[in-house]
């Protein structure tokens, strides 16, 4: 399966960008394709193929695990304009006010979906979240369909009449 996505609010086009980074999972594909896989690549290593090229269109992107080479966005600032609060994202565009979350097994296993959507209610100068996530994510149990439990779950909160989220998600399958 090709690697797709779906840009929320529904009611809206997709911002212009995202043929520029959907462009960079299709051509990936062959290397981070889930079905074709007998188990599922961790985000790590996902993040490690499509980094160069997220990083040629203007992306700032985690570089390994050290606190140096992580992206924090700001959530408070303190004095002196510091900032007191921050959260991590794999990836930040300045320009189109962008971050990006690359997850695999935690998508759904570890709640990290909603952590990526509940801290990105709060990050500072964070208008579009895209989140990728495997289309299938095989592991030692049954295959898990993690793009398909994401769009429903991007159609439950842009959906409905009791929320309204301040940013636009775009839920990118791999």
């Amino acid at each position: 399966m090709k690697a797709r996505f779906v840009s929320y609010p529904l009611t809206e086009p997709p911002p212009g960008f995202m043929r520029e980074v959907i462009s960079i999972f299709h051509k990936y594909e062959d290397e981070i394709a889930t079905e074709r896989r007998s188990k599922g690549l961790i985000s790590d290593d996902v993040l490690s193929i499509v980094r160069d090229d997220l990083s040629s269109i203007g992306f700032m992107v985690e570089s390994g695990k050290k606190q140096d080479q992580k992206i924090k966005r700001p959530v408070f600032y303190g004095e002196n304009g510091i900032p007191t609060v921050r959260f991590e994202v794999d990836a930040y565009h300045p320009s189109w006010k962008c971050g990006l979350g690359i997850e695999a097994g935690r998508a759904f296993g570890g709640n990290a979906v909603y952590r990526d959507l509940v801290q990105a209610l709060i990050m500072v100068q964070v208008e579009y979240l895209i989140l990728a996530v495997p289309n299938i994510y095989k592991f030692a149990g049954s295959p898990t369909r993690d793009f398909d439990r994401a769009r429903n779950l991007g159609d439950a909160l842009y959906g409905h009449s009791r929320v309204k989220l301040p940013y636009g998600l775009i839920i990118i399958g791999y």
